[in-house]
């Protein structure tokens, strides 16, 4: 058990931790949410013991272990991907040893009614029993078994660390602590670096882990599918709910309207009773009474309403200029890294409004295929056009690393900013949260999430019609991430966007894009019917058998589907549409009719026969409607 007690954390004026208290017991599964800057990684480094706090103290069990996975991690160069992860089991070599040095000792010795022979073999099984517990015997398996979960493929397990980005090496980092199996696990923003399968499959691991976990990350539905338990740092105090994540929103609203309506219930007492203790006070036969009334009113506790934090960034894309009716084409396109091809001879046409989705694992191609887009990258086969009068509104993935560090956040917008939006720079950086004296920060100074809102404001500057985001909730709190979904919602240009946070893509998208052996495979829908369709919680399975040579899955065994043409496609999508809203709009009617039909005096009316035979054609018409979108649904279902 880990005990928080009385931690206080202060900088300059503002106080971070005010006087906070936590307790984390054994198998605890713990998400640690709040703001950008409310303290949560500072919290998680005093428990880790990084840093200490400036009054307050936790205690660990002695002997207890604890992992700690943060941001600022770095490995060792020069080892393979294999030999740096085996590094997790320092003790377990230990102890291989310690066991041969004992067996050695064991076949040499004769004593064998001896107490030091006894103590000897108490020893050896003390030893041999931990080396099992540890997985001494499947050291390597298990290693190979947690990368390959978290990304890595068979080749890779030989390359050398140097050779892989810091998200990569981040993961590397995660399996050595995952294998480590540490009594408390201290997670911060683990699935930043992770794809869809790698946060599928972590968060499996996790929720099956026997020790406990403290996590913190902006992914909504991670935190729902890996923990118990909520504890939300906000004003510098801690609110501790025994619920995951979208449980703890409902409960937290109703927490706080709770203590609000208590709150202005007991100022309206409080208010009745100062008006009588003034009355009285004004009549000398009843001076007596209201002092001990007033007396009264001074003992009564009174309840104080909770700060929290309500802001949230303003954000709304620029109407979209009209563009050409295809927004753009790819025929046969391909991209090459010297011998390594990314992208072979791949096509995409998206027309005006599509709203597509691009998934799949890291090193597939995704952020490639964007930078083509912008004309970030050049190809290296094929040919891609823009549409007639496309105007491209593009977010990198590391957008905010691109911002000038010397420039201040008003200098910044200044430079991106056309003349005639001069005048607004104050009022826009105001909807993105930086008031007042904020806009003279230099860029050097903010968090990853003010760059990130920084980024943004910057991008809404100038009308566009393609908006190409590239892992835009990276550094996001989950609010802005909220704000920044529903925008994006509203926003009624053509759309790409590049995620692995399966909440902020679900409902977003219209086409789902996966990246995968260079070539790219469409579903029909948003990112949950993709996952549905793949069955990517059972992938790295079905990967994993196939490179082994086990037989392949039901699935693979298919027969292959009949092939659609893209516009046959479309056809299709909006024909199940179309007889969608209409079964939505006659329902709407019956409704409309049945609650007029509800009334006990309806059958009185003049017009009741007419009202029922509308009632009964409505019915059959319904009827009609449903098995219209069951036909196209079926007539779909031939090519999925």
């Amino acid at each position: 058990m880990i005990n928080i007690n009385n931690v206080f954390v202060k900088y300059g004026d503002r106080t971070l931790l005010d006087r906070v208290n936590l307790v984390i017991v054994e198998r605890d599964k713990v998400g640690l949410v709040g703001r950008n800057g409310a303290g949560k990684s500072t919290l998680l480094k005093i428990i880790a013991g990084y840093m200490s706090p400036h009054d307050g103290n936790v205690d660990r069990p002695s002997g207890s272990t604890l992992g700690f996975l943060h941001q600022e991690m770095s490995l060792p160069k020069g080892k393979t991907v294999m030999a740096e992860t085996l590094t997790a089991f320092d003790e377990v070599r230990q102890l291989e040893k310690q066991i041969a040095e004992l067996n050695d000792e064991m076949a040499t010795r004769t004593d064998y009614e001896s107490d030091s022979y006894m103590k000897l073999l108490e020893n050896f099984a003390e030893v041999n029993d931990r080396f099992q517990l540890l997985g001494g015997q499947t050291m390597e398996a298990d290693a190979e078994r947690v990368l390959t979960g978290l990304g890595f493929k068979a080749s890779d397990m030989d390359r050398l660390t140097d050779e892989f980005s810091g998200g990569w090496q981040m993961r590397i980092e995660l399996a050595k602590m995952l294998l480590q199996r540490p009594d408390y696990l201290l997670l911060d923003e683990p699935t930043n670096h992770l794809d869809i399968e790698s946060i599928i499959w972590l968060e499996k691991f996790l929720k099956d882990y026997a020790g406990a976990v403290i996590v913190i990350s902006h992914d909504k539905q991670f935190l729902d599918n890996v923990t118990r338990r909520t504890v939300e740092v906000e004003l510098g105090k801690i609110y501790d709910y025994k619920a995951a994540y979208s449980e703890y929103v409902d409960l937290r609203k109703e927490r706080r309207e709770q203590q609000l309506a208590a709150y202005e219930n007991q100022q309206r007492v409080i208010a009745d009773k100062e008006r009588t203790i003034n009355r009285f006070m004004a009549k000398a036969t009843k001076t007596k009474m209201a002092q001990s009334m007033q007396k009264q009113l001074d003992k009564i506790e009174r309840i104080e309403v909770e700060q929290f934090d309500t802001a949230a960034m303003n954000l709304r894309f620029p109407p979209a200029p009209r563009s050409g009716q295809v927004a753009l084409e790819a025929k046969n396109l391909s991209k090459s890294y010297g011998s390594l091809n990314v992208l072979d001879k791949v096509d995409l046409k998206l027309d005006r409004g599509d709203r597509v989705a691009f998934v799949g694992q890291n090193g597939q191609g995704k952020t490639t295929l964007a930078k083509i887009i912008v004309n970030e990258l050049t190809l290296t086969g094929g040919e891609l056009q823009l549409g007639h009068n496309v105007e491209i509104g593009y977010y990198a993935q590391n957008q905010s690393d691109s911002l000038h560090a010397k420039l201040t956040v008003l200098e910044t917008m200044e430079n991106y900013a056309p003349a005639e939006m001069r005048t607004q720079l104050r009022s826009i950086l105001g909807a993105f949260m930086f008031s007042g004296e904020d806009a003279d920060k230099k860029v050097s100074v903010l968090s990853g999430g003010e760059r990130a809102r920084l980024a943004l404001a910057c991008l809404l500057l100038r009308p566009f019609n393609l908006l190409v985001l590239d892992e835009p909730t990276n550094h996001l709190d989950i609010i802005s991430k909220d704000v920044l979904k529903q925008a994006i919602k509203d926003y009624d240009g053509t759309l790409i966007v590049v995620s692995h946070d399966r909440e902020f893509l679900a409902g977003l998208t219209d086409r789902t894009l996966e990246f995968r052996d260079r070539k790219l495979h469409e579903h029909l829908g948003d990112v949950n019917y993709f996952l549905e369709k793949r069955q990517l919680d059972n992938m790295r399975d079905v990967e994993i058998s196939q490179s082994s040579g086990k037989p392949k899955t039901a699935i693979a065994e298919a027969p292959p589907k009949k092939e659609l043409s893209y516009e046959e496609r479309k056809r299709l999508q909006r024909a199940i549409s179309n007889a969608e809203k209409k079964v939505e709009k006659i329902e709407e009617e019956i409704e409309a009719v049945e609650k007029v039909m509800s009334n006990p005096e309806f059958y009185m009316q003049d017009d009741a026969a007419e009202i029922t035979k509308k009632h009964a054609d409505l019915k059959a018409a319904l009827e009609d409607a449903i098995e219209v979108w069951e036909l196209a649904q079926l007539e779909m279902m031939e090519y999925e």
